[in-house]
């Protein structure tokens, strides 16, 4: 293995510790130029598999033969069902609240009635229990009725679609969607703000269910996990001004004219990434394929073009392309679950994937089993009236 050494000067301070590393990942990683991997598989190379194949990947860190797979998924079954009183707790959260906080109150809760206080069960037992968790979470949220009972030998996100009662939309149109969502935001290496920080709070030993509800909170904002929400407001805010006869030209333009005036362009540019992102990509194929026609989706294909050649002229920007978050909302929006107060919450939903594993492999499998120790970084003293 090779050395990496690195001399600390003041300009690296405050920084975010952006680039420095501090550990392993086990489960993904983002190469600038090839994109996302899973395990050392492109999730490029994914957009047919099932979520649970993924999720085993993930977890096991190979694919899964066809008998691993089938007991994988009765184990996923055996585990899905949520204790009543969990329900009942999420069920009487306040309607006021933002989703996202209700997440993070609903781990801390499936804590106190799922928890076993042990990492490895722990987040079997949550990876298997959210599509429920979240279905309840939305459905009581949005006024929707009673969540319908859990079926998971439906199939992962079968049922979590099913669960849903969204007004107008068949559950078996939102599938599709929801199944290439949800395995495109498992994970994303290892430094990402809500994976750092529920390793970091697991590091104080807090159980699983804990740290989960701190990484949620880092997910929340809109530098992180709200990004695919805000994305979508600017979308439309775009759709609104252009008005009728939409041309690329007249994108171009208007991005030139709110560039001109130092507004920002959501949905473009990446902390690794120096291409536009392989998820995205993904993501505009699926949408160019099923809904072509939708306004949002035209415009959205027209900023693709036009923001990066927009960009690419300045060469401050180190990436000029477009990410996940530049599409995916539009597509949840598409596909008919246009309710963008719940889209980071389904990015946290298949977020807990990934988090959950690299928790365990730092809390029982680093440092030849014995865990990373609590995280401590080094801060300097500075004299504010000097």
């Amino acid at each position: 293995m090779s050395e990496i050494l690195f001399t600390v000067t003041e300009e690296n301070l405050e920084t975010g510790m952006r680039g420095y590393p501090v550990g392993y990942c086990t489960t993904s990683t983002v190469d600038p130029y090839k994109g996302l991997f899973y395990a050392g598989l492109a999730v490029s190379e994914m957009s047919n598999w099932q979520p649970e194949e993924v999720i085993y990947l993930i977890f096991y860190g190979k694919k899964a033969e066809e008998k691993e797979l089938q007991n994988f998924k009765k184990e996923l079954i055996q585990r899905s069902f949520c204790s009543p009183k969990l329900i009942s707790q999420i069920e009487n959260f306040p309607k006021e609240s933002h989703p996202m906080k209700l997440l993070s109150a609903a781990l801390l809760f499936a804590g106190t009635f799922e928890g076993k206080d042990d990492y490895l069960e722990d987040s079997l037992n949550l990876i298997a229990k959210i599509p429920q968790i979240v279905a309840t979470l939305i459905n009581c949220h949005a006024g929707w009725g009673k969540t319908n009972p859990s079926k998971p030998e439906m199939g992962y996100m079968e049922n979590f679609a099913q669960m849903l009662n969204v007004p107008g939309v068949s559950s078996e149109k939102l599938i599709e969607v929801f199944k290439f969502f949800n395995i495109l935001h498992y994970d994303h290496g290892g430094g990402n703000l809500s994976a750092f920080v529920g390793k970091a709070v697991a590091s104080g030993l807090e159980d699983l269910y804990g740290s989960m509800s701190a990484a949620m909170s880092a997910l929340a904002g809109p530098r992180h996990g709200k990004a695919n929400q805000d994305c979508l407001t600017f979308v439309q805010e775009l759709n609104s001004d252009l008005g009728e006869s939409i041309t690329t030209d007249k994108v171009e333009q208007l991005i030139r004219d709110k560039l001109s005036k130092r507004e920002l362009i959501y949905g473009f540019g990446h902390a690794v990434l120096r291409v536009e992102d392989a998820r995205a990509t993904l993501l505009y194929e699926f949408a160019q394929k099923h809904y072509a026609d939708h306004e949002l989706v035209k415009l959205a294909l027209m900023l693709r073009e036009a923001g990066s050649k927009v960009l690419k002229e300045n060469p401050k920007v180190a990436d000029p392309y477009p990410n996940v978050d530049a599409i995916s909302g539009i597509l949840l929006t598409a596909a008919g679950f246009s309710y963008p107060q719940y889209y980071t919450v389904l990015f946290g939903m298949a977020r807990i994937v990934g988090i959950s594993r690299q928790i365990v492999y730092e809390r029982k499998e680093a440092r030849e089993s014995k865990g990373t120790p609590i995280i401590r970084p080094k801060y300097l003293y500075k004299n504010l009236s000097s």
